[in-house]
């Protein structure tokens, strides 16, 4: 049971931090120093690998916690299942939405913040923005709680 806690541990740990360098150091640097529409399409590019590696973190976590311990603390379980939960929205539902949306505006330098479009994409963004916080708050969690 020991090596289960290590490897929970482990993914908790990987994911919480991927999470925190990709949103927290990665994301910033690449749209203060590209333009907007490389910066975008960079991120964009990387959000495959970046979410197939949570959802993995996710399962590998989940699976040591119940193996290792089942249900005898229930709060660790259930956050990890709303980080997945959480995880797998934003994989199968906001990033190919805003890859369409993206693909539909085509330039976010050249169409105005008031276009439709880029006014559903601010929105997309701000769900997705809280889904990612709330991953990363989550992962925290787990790192502390036993």
């Amino acid at each position: 049971m020991q090596y289960l806690d290590m490897l929970y541990r482990l993914a908790i740990s990987l994911w919480a931090g991927g999470n925190a360098i990709f949103t927290l150091m990665l994301t910033p640097i690449l749209f203060k120093t590209e333009s907007r529409d490389v910066a975008g399409r960079i991120v964009g590019n990387l959000f495959p690998g970046y979410f197939r590696w949570s959802l993995a973190c996710g399962a590998i976590a989940l699976i040591c916690r119940l193996a290792g311990r089942g249900f005898d603390a229930r709060l660790p379980v259930i956050v990890l299942v709303v980080m997945l939960v959480l995880t797998t929205f934003q994989s199968i539902y906001v990033v190919p939405r805003a890859a369409e949306l993206k693909r539909q505006i085509g330039s976010f330098e050249s169409t105005g913040a008031d276009h439709p479009l880029r006014k559903e994409f601010s929105k997309l963004h701000g769900v997705s923005a809280i889904c990612n916080l709330s991953v990363l708050a989550g992962g925290v969690l787990l790192v502390v709680l036993p």
